[in-house]
C-alpha cells in the first residue's frame, strides 16, 4: 500500500515525488462513460486584445500552470462576470 500523506504538501514537495509513490486509489478510473458526455467548448465569440496592468504574483502564479495561462485568466474573469451578472438582474 502507498504511503497516505496526513498534511498538505507543499508545491516543492509535490514537484518532487515519484511517480510511483503518488496514491492514486481515491481517483476511480476513466470508463466510456466518462466520455460518453463530454464535449469540447470552443469561445462563442472573438477575443478582444488589449493591454492591462496585474500585478506581477498574479500573471506569474497563472503562467507557473503552463500554457494556456491567458485562457485560465479569460475564464477565471468570465467566471466572476457570470457570477455577478445573475446577482445584478
Amino acid at each position: 500500500m502507498k504511503k497516505r500523506y496526513d498534511k498538505p504538501m507543499t508545491p516543492a514537495q509535490i514537484a518532487a515525488l515519484k511517480d510511483d509513490d503518488i496514491d492514486f486509489s481515491d481517483i476511480p478510473p476513466l470508463d466510456e462513460n466518462f466520455w460518453k458526455n463530454s464535449r469540447v467548448i470552443w469561445p462563442s465569440r472573438p477575443k478582444k486584445q488589449l493591454t492591462m496592468r496585474l500585478d506581477a504574483d498574479i500573471v506569474d502564479w497563472f503562467k507557473s500552470q503552463g500554457k494556456g495561462y491567458q485562457t485560465r485568466m479569460n475564464a477565471v474573469l468570465r467566471s466572476f462576470y457570470e457570477a455577478r451578472r445573475k446577482i445584478e438582474r
